[in-house]
């Protein structure tokens, strides 16, 4: 980020020279305390900003840091556990077939003898 060349006392504390034909002295006031209220609205913008980042950082360092040790957990589990999961559902497959299907494969091939 930029650095900041003035402060809120900065342009508080900031004096002007008189002259002759100078600025109206109450105006300038005016003005810089305008100024003043916009520096420090944007100062606690900032702050704030700041610290909304820094948070959300961290909830993504540790979201990534689950994902991460989540990953090799994860593919382990599903490939066990599909690998099992298609065993289970061919075997399963199979003794449908010869329950639905094998007194009618046992007809017909008494049939054909």
């Amino acid at each position: 980020m930029a650095d900041k060349n003035l402060t809120t006392k900065d342009i508080l504390q900031k004096e002007f020279k008189s002259a002759m034909r100078g600025y109206n002295v109450a105006e300038v006031d005016e003005y810089l305390d305008m100024i003043i209220r916009d520096y420090e609205s944007y100062q606690k913008d900032l702050s704030y900003l700041q610290s909304e980042n820094e948070r959300l950082m961290s909830r993504v360092d540790e979201l990534t840091k689950q994902a991460v040790l989540a990953k090799p957990n994860q593919s382990n589990v599903s490939s066990v556990g599909s690998g099992v999961t298609n065993f289970d559902i061919l075997k399963r497959l199979s003794n449908l077939e010869k329950h639905v299907f094998g007194s009618k494969l046992d007809e017909t091939n008494e049939e054909a003898n």
